[in-house]
């Protein structure tokens, strides 16, 4: 290990049966019972048929809200666009002062400062009513870049105000078998989340399971990034189709649960892209609360990667409020 790297867990290398390289990684991660996709398409479905009474139906969409990364990942971002979207983030409608603020705001490195200055006193832990900043980095979406340019774009992200940092996992790397270095990369950039006080930036691991091509890749890869440190595994960055799945998420939320039993420890699950409506949305709730349980239903275990979302969510709120729908232009246009 060098010295941008925390040494890796007792328990990670206990499981692993010695240091993370190649070998012992590949035994390990390829010892992991197969994907009956068959059997994972049908639960998620059978999921997803799952009815909700009124009452519920209000919670769920509280709930939704309360979990969203409202993001901005675009190469014409501007501080005005961060700016209004820390505005929504902050007060999502500004009709009905009972509706949540969202988790987070989701938005490349270079435009922290920009939501910093405008979430202000707003900004803190999402557990505690405040609203986080989370960044991408390492070269997001591709990651395709050096290691050392990976970090710096990590700790920078930091040092500007990043309570999350959202990474990407090198693909290639994995589908080539070189699970020692996407190992190492994780804990390397673990390792940049570090603030002066000790303390660390929440990390996020993008699996990019689109481009991971089968159900045993998604849970070795899950695997993988929670070995390494990850505080949570996301599923994609939106830029890569398929994005967020059902069966995907639920494979994912099964490994956590798994990795739960096994050590006592909870990482949380993202999944993001192509979550537009508040009907797919209250799926992935239910599929959160039969996999992992309720707890699991809370900013720091589960979020969801998303721009459109919210607005829908909030159409559907003021829906239940007056009993009819509102037209699109009772929402704010990201």
């Amino acid at each position: 290990m060098t010295g941008t790297q925390i040494i890796p867990t007792e328990r990670a290398l206990a499981l692993i049966g010695g240091e993370p390289s190649d070998a012992n990684l590949r035994r390990y991660l390829h010892g992991i019972a197969g994907v009956d996709a068959v059997g994972l398409e049908q639960r998620a479905a059978a999921l997803g048929t799952r009815s909700i009474k009124t009452t519920s139906k209000a919670w769920a969409l509280d709930t939704i809200i309360k979990l969203i990364d409202l993001t901005t990942l675009e190469g014409a971002d501007t501080p005005g666009k961060v700016r209004s979207l820390v505005a929504k983030a902050m007060t999502p409608d500004a009709g009905d002062p009972s509706c949540p603020r969202v988790a987070a705001v989701c938005v490349y490195g270079d435009m922290v400062p920009y939501a910093v200055e405008a979430l202000g006193a707003a900004h803190g832990d999402p557990d505690n009513g405040g609203i986080s900043i989370a960044a991408v980095a390492t070269a997001f979406p591709s990651g395709r870049a050096s290691r050392s340019i990976k970090l710096e774009d990590t700790a920078d992200a930091v040092r500007a105000g990043a309570d999350e940092i959202d990474m990407v996992i090198d693909r290639g790397a994995f589908l080539s078998g070189r699970y020692g270095l996407v190992y190492d990369e994780i804990v390397a950039v673990k390792e940049a989340c570090k603030r002066p006080d000790g303390s660390y930036a929440h990390l996020k691991v993008i699996l990019e399971t689109g481009e991971l091509n089968t159900y045993d890749n998604v849970r070795r890869a899950s695997w993988l990034a929670i070995l390494a440190g990850a505080d949570f595994i996301k599923t994609s960055t939106g830029k890569v189709a398929p994005a967020a799945t059902l069966p995907v998420t639920l494979l994912m939320l099964e490994v956590v649960r798994d990795w739960y039993r096994l050590t006592g420890e909870k990482v949380g699950v993202k999944p993001a892209g192509g979550i537009r409506s508040s009907k797919d949305a209250i799926k992935y709730v239910v599929t959160v609360a039969e996999t992992v349980g309720e707890e699991w239903l809370t900013p720091h275990l589960f979020r969801f990667g998303a721009s459109s979302l919210l607005n829908d969510v909030l159409m559907q709120r003021q829906k239940m409020a007056s009993g009819h729908y509102s037209g699109a232009d009772y929402v704010t246009i990201d």
